[in-house]
């Protein structure tokens, strides 16, 4: 008797290398339905927007070309997330449905109403890891469901062992006569336009960018990962976060290499949210740990850093590059957030909500506990941290090249005077002064950390 078809749900996981649930479902034996669904709720949300959605077409379009290699292709819906999954399984005759499990509350949430519904109809639904290098909550201390500080999470996430990359299958069996829908337009599924720099998606792209950043700058990662205008980072963040790369098949070949600890140690950070949100999904958009901040409400001042009108040229340079990119530099993402949240001293949910309108890799985890980290509400153990945006851009850009490319104003303006100029020369170029006194901005910020707002 032959062994029935299995469906593959692809969520964050656009690849076929290191796939567990393709992996599983082919050595299940049986025909394979390889299925994405464009699930209404998502893009009915302000998560829907045009950087991430148009690099989730061009990664589907890859895999499906991935797939088609193998024998198979992939299969597209739109509607109810739950409802397609379980209208194409009765198509396919399935009696499997194997998909990766994620942590956001929206993902748990969906995942468990189509276990539920799945079986009421006799289909298993087979929950596989994918997602992250190590499931969300493979690790705890004695006294909690997860960590709260990083490095002792770190240590143990070393120790333990990893789950062994998974084969790709050489060929799929299709379900024969399956229709899928085409590949949509971005138009068609939101409204806007792509940042005209952004990063192109698939997997394809993403191992060729990962074996070239490798060979050419793997092992000098360490010094020269918060070098502004060097860009000597890998900017396999947007891959990662679709799953067009595994983290543990990068993790796993990279961490013996030169350089190698310093990047899977930024891997691993993505773990240490991942299971902060599993355990608190509260905290994407709660503080973490409450201050009592009573945060300012100053439009104007909100309103230059987004344009990247504040006058301290590094935060400018971040902030256009966000639009033009769809990306900003690891070690600008802190000096904006910090601007944000201790000199102006306004609630780090709108910056974090700024950025998930504008970069490729935001991510409910990664990004807003990045964005509380920074404000210090999250995980730090130096909550007060504050970043001298003149000193950042002398250490981390001395001779201003990085504000160069993004602030325009200023691309006439030589060394490092770019990144303090002078009253004359913002006057001659049309760039503002600054909107804030450093030193008084963060003189006003511990006094009112100092007297916070009691609880409500």
């Amino acid at each position: 008797m032959s062994t029935p078809a299995s469906i593959v749900v692809f969520t964050r996981d656009l690849r076929v290398h290191d796939h567990p649930s393709l992996a599983a479902a082919h050595k299940r034996g049986g025909p394979v339905v390889p299925t994405f669904v464009f699930d209404d709720a998502i893009l009915a949300s302000s998560f829907n927007r045009p950087n991430r959605t148009g690099f989730m077409l061009e990664s589907l379009a890859d895999l499906d070309s991935e797939l088609k290699n193998l024998g198979a292709r992939l299969i597209l819906r739109r509607g109810n997330w739950v409802d397609e999954i379980l209208k194409l399984a009765h198509r396919a005759k399935a009696n499997a449905i194997y998909i990766a499990e994620d942590v956001s509350r929206l993902s748990r949430q969906r995942l468990d109403k189509l276990e539920a519904a799945a079986n009421t109809v006799g289909v298993e639904v087979i929950r596989q890891s994918g997602i992250t290098v190590i499931p969300a909550g493979a690790v705890a201390p004695p006294d909690s469901d997860h960590y709260k500080v990083f490095t002792p999470y770190y240590r143990r996430w070393q120790e333990i062992p990893w789950r062994p990359i998974a084969s790709t299958p050489k060929s799929i069996t299709p379900v024969v006569g399956l229709k899928s829908l085409p590949l949509p337009k971005l138009s068609a599924l939101c409204s806007g336009t792509t940042s005209p720099e952004a990063i192109l998606g698939g997997e394809t792209q993403a191992r060729k960018r990962l074996n070239a950043w490798t060979k050419k700058d793997l092992a000098n990662y360490s010094d020269r990962h918060d070098d502004l205008p060097g860009d000597a980072t890998s900017r396999i963040s947007p891959y990662l976060h679709f799953g067009c790369l595994s983290s543990l098949e990068v993790a796993t070949k990279l961490r013996a290499r030169t350089g190698g600890e310093a990047f899977v140690r930024q891997i691993c950070w993505r773990d240490f949210y991942a299971q902060i949100l599993a355990a608190r999904p509260d905290a994407g958009w709660s503080d973490f740990r409450d201050r009592g901040d009573r945060w300012n409400q100053d439009s104007e001042a909100f309103a230059a850093w987004v344009a990247g009108r504040t006058g301290f040229p590094v935060v400018d340079a971040g902030m256009r590059q966000l639009v033009r990119e769809g990306f900003m530099h690891n070690r600008a993402r802190m000096v904006v957030a910090s601007f944000l949240t201790k000199d102006l001293y306004q609630d780090w949910r709108k910056g974090a909500a700024h950025f998930l309108d504008w970069l490729v890799d935001g991510d409910l985890a990664n990004n807003n506990l990045n964005w509380q980290w920074n404000a210090g509400t999250g995980t730090d153990t130096n909550p007060h941290r504050i970043f001298n945006p003149t000193r950042q851009g002398n250490r981390f850009d001395a001779q201003g090249d990085y504000v160069r490319r993004y602030v325009e104003e200023l691309s006439e303006v030589e060394g490092g005077l770019a990144q303090d100029p002078d009253p004359e020369t913002r006057a001659r170029v049309g760039y503002p002064l600054p909107i804030v006194d450093h030193q008084v901005a963060i003189a006003e910020y511990k006094e009112m950390r100092a007297t916070p707002q009691p609880p409500s």
